[in-house]
């Protein structure tokens, strides 16, 4: 896949016989062009946006991501489900995560805003910091200059709340924060947003600085999640001791999360502690946000989330956001049910149940039923964690594709809807981790009938363990060139 051209990951033969398809069928060359590209792109480089309470944090990501997404509300403490949003500007994709959501004064406002700042400069590529050019430095933001250092991201100074030139001598005086030049912004009405995010455009990376594969020939990237006290430190430990090769212990202060190297199956595997940060106090007010914050940096950075759900207690709505988090993160997955050996008959009948129901739309993630606490089919978790990599990185060649597409369409074609049926013309999968496709069709096709094509393509392919990103280019009105 190092190929030099920005093919996604069809080679040249493969990429001229495909577009010469596309112009058979009418589909402009552009269009063509810039569906691939678009599906073809690995995990996109992460952007945090950071800064103490009511500096406007949610308003610029709001106009980052350029919908309001991020809802900013009144009331601080709202748990939110997303912390990551995908934006773009300039013609350039990224994640941004934003740590607007949880603002209530816990510990201290200090340390709940050096807290997380934490988490999310952990899982960014680049920084945005906040600071409120009114109300100039404070001693808070003072403190996360000192984390910014430390962690040594590319940082870009947003001088928020600056509505016109008066504002602009406030600007001037962040210069003494030693972070670089102040970017003036009124994240209000917009105004500089543009030329700082073409700040942050240089300071991101092209691609995230963790690339994935094994082409590096680093170990493989697992994030163990799951709600609070569900026993993922546990079943760390327990994997940790049992193998007794912490190979080395990566933290650099108490607070930094630990990445742990840990030998299972004679294979070294680099497992992402979200539990990590042991050693904190727990912030009983913000901990769902927390641990929101702390899934999002974990799952950024890995490249299988190993979900851990607890058997003994009903599936919960936080366990679904959790899936969801890894689902949308594009990663590959497993679900771990714990504390397996206290099951009785009764339970794991209603469990069955609600796995069906509640965890209906994973159904293609291997599942394991461990013990964490005794150890118990530990030796099954490293066989599901090696399907769902395959089946992350598994690549269909276009040519066999559309063999496949041709059958389906012929054997279930799409409804008819108003006088038309729209029809899958051909398709290929643009790229891998997780696998995505694009299909060229004649019209538009309904989300039953995307999900009947995801269906089929699992049960021909395997693509077990992951998600399946589909994408439908509709051919314009236009006469067919033939």
């Amino acid at each position: 896949m190092n190929d030099q051209h920005d093919h996604g990951a069809l080679g040249d033969a493969e990429y001229a016989e495909f577009m010469e398809l596309a112009a058979e069928e009418g589909f402009d060359a552009e269009d063509v062009e810039g569906a691939l590209e678009e599906a073809s792109h690995g995990p996109l480089p992460v952007l945090a946006v950071v800064g103490r309470p009511n500096v406007g944090k949610s308003t610029l990501v709001n106009r980052i991501i350029g919908r309001r997404e991020a809802v900013v509300q009144d009331k601080p403490g709202v748990t939110r489900d997303r912390v990551t949003y995908e934006a773009e500007w300039a013609g350039r994709r990224f994640k941004v995560v934003d740590t607007g959501g949880w603002e209530q004064d816990v510990l201290g406002l200090d340390a709940s805003v050096a807290a997380q700042a934490e988490y999310a400069i952990e899982a960014s590529d680049a920084v945005v910091f906040v600071v409120d050019s009114t109300v100039g430095a404070t001693d808070t933001d003072e403190a996360v200059v000192k984390l910014l250092r430390r962690a040594g991201k590319p940082v870009v100074l947003c001088a928020n709340k600056v509505d016109g030139q008066s504002g602009e001598a406030d600007a001037t005086a962040l210069w003494s924060l030693g972070l670089g030049e102040p970017h003036p912004v009124s994240s209000l009405h917009g105004r500089g947003t543009g030329d700082m995010l073409d700040a942050v455009l240089e300071a991101l990376p092209e691609a995230p600085a963790q690339t994935f594969g094994s082409t590096l020939g680093g170990p493989r990237r697992i994030a163990l999640i799951g709600r609070p006290n569900v026993g993922k430190s546990s079943l760390l430990n327990k994997v940790a001791k049992e193998d007794r090769v912490v190979v080395n212990e990566m933290a650099g202060t108490t607070r930094d999360p630990v990445d742990e190297l840990i030998e299972l199956g004679g294979v070294v595997w680099k497992f992402i502690d979200t539990a990590g940060i042991r050693r904190r106090v727990h912030l009983q007010e913000g901990a769902d946000y927390y641990a929101s914050l702390r899934t999002a940096a974990a799952v950024e950075k890995a490249e299988v989330a190993v979900v851990l759900i607890d058997a003994t207690e009903s599936i919960s709505v936080q366990d679904q956001r959790i899936v969801t988090m890894a689902v949308e993160a594009g990663r590959a997955m497993v679900l771990a049910f714990n504390k397996w050996d206290n099951l009785d008959e009764e339970r794991r009948y209603y469990l069955e149940r609600e796995i069906e129901t509640e965890l209906g739309q994973v159904a293609w993630a291997p599942r394991v039923n461990i013990s964490a606490r005794t150890g118990r089919h530990m030796e099954r978790l490293v066989p599901a964690i090696e399907t769902a990599i395959e089946g992350w990185e598994t690549r269909i060649p276009t040519g066999r594709l559309n063999a496949f597409l041709g059958e389906i369409v012929a054997a279930h074609p799409h409804p008819v809807r108003g006088g038309k049926q729209p029809r899958i013309l051909f398709g290929t999968q643009a790229g891998t981790m997780p696998p995505r496709f694009v299909l060229f069709a004649s019209g538009f096709l309904e989300a039953g009938y995307r999900r009947f094509i995801e269906r089929r393509l699992r049960e021909e392919f395997g693509f077990e363990g992951t998600p399946i990103h589909i994408s439908v280019r509709v051919r314009e009105k236009r006469g067919r060139k033939k």
